[in-house]
């Protein structure tokens, strides 16, 4: 394992570093605690109700919501576990656990220097359920937590997880290449990337604001609420973070991991996803998946969890209680 660098911003202070608004939003949320979990797993130090460190050295900020099955909900780029509220207050409602994490580098977890790919995903994903000691899971994933999920599966299997879930995921593999001609060519995303580079902030409005939601669609009636809460969560994620992430979520194949697929699973996608194209994700693993339970939601855009959430909802509920 690679050696990670020295955490020079702490969580409190890049929340102030966020202005007043930021402040006032970031702070009580890392006061969340969830119901009493089980004993530490082996390997896992500094653990609080908010938080616990990875072997490597990261510090990983979760929230744990409700009694009941529980639903783990894995987040996409280059949110936070935030980006899942609507759908976690409304299991954890009706008789589920909702937990969420924030994926290194993201969010209020720390901003490790290297490690940003999806087999370290995946593993801090494993310690988080190890520590909890969580049982017959609903594992579900959103965009690049999608991949996330999946990789999960592929490194540690299913003993565990109970259900799966896929909603706008970036499996199978987003990235054109000699055996994906559906893909997207790369100089898409190393337009992300130069963009990135030069002006995260505005690429992180100019996202949200534009095909992220649908809000570029003629009759479209953009949401600044969505906006700014999608800008503050990428900016409290790293620059490092988040540079890396898009080639994890661009260019990491995920087919092998689908094949060790064997719990029922659900796919959720936007027929007029902009990000990940739904023939790119969702269609090509209903393919791959073809026992999954495969719903596509008309002109629905990539950010369907907000924009179209109370179907989102009740799609997530029912196959969770089925």
């Amino acid at each position: 394992m690679s050696k990670q660098h020295p955490q020079d911003v702490s969580l409190p202070r890049r929340a102030a570093m966020l202005g007043g608004a930021g402040a006032a939003l970031a702070l009580p949320m890392a006061s969340l605690t969830g119901e009493a979990v089980a004993a530490s797993a082996k390997g896992a130090t500094n653990r609080t109700a908010s938080t616990f460190t990875t072997r490597d050295g990261v510090q990983i900020y979760y929230k744990d919501w409700g009694k009941g099955q529980p639903i783990v909900f894995c987040h996409g780029w280059p949110l936070s576990s935030d980006s899942w509220e609507s759908q976690m207050f409304h299991v954890a409602n009706n008789g589920f656990r909702a937990i969420a994490h924030d994926r290194r580098g993201h969010g209020r977890s720390s901003q490790p220097w290297s490690g940003n790919d999806m087999d370290h995903y995946a593993d801090d994903l494993a310690q988080l359920i190890e520590m909890l000691d969580l049982k017959n899971i609903f594992l579900i994933g959103f965009s690049t937590g999608g991949g996330e999920v999946a990789r999960y599966i592929g490194r540690h299997g299913t003993a565990r997880v109970a259900k799966i879930g896929l909603v706008a995921a970036v499996p199978p593999l987003m990235l054109k290449t000699a055996d994906n001609p559906g893909g997207l060519p790369r100089d898409v995303f190393d337009g992300i990337r130069a963009a990135h580079v030069a002006n995260r902030a505005q690429l992180f409005i100019d996202v949200p604001s534009g095909p992220f939601f649908g809000f570029n669609r003629p009759g479209a009636k953009p949401s600044q609420g969505l906006i700014q809460s999608w800008t503050m969560q990428g900016l409290m994620g790293g620059a490092k973070n988040t540079y890396d992430s898009i080639e994890a979520f661009s260019a990491t194949d995920f087919r092998s991991d689908l094949k060790k697929f064997d719990k029922p699973t659900l796919i959720i996608h936007g027929a007029d996803d902009q990000v990940v194209p739904v023939d790119v994700g969702g269609r090509a693993s209903a393919k791959l998946l073809p026992k999954a339970k495969y719903i596509e939601y008309p002109g629905a855009p990539h950010g369907l969890t907000d924009t179209h959430k109370d179907k989102v909802n009740e799609d997530i509920l029912a196959f969770a209680r089925a």
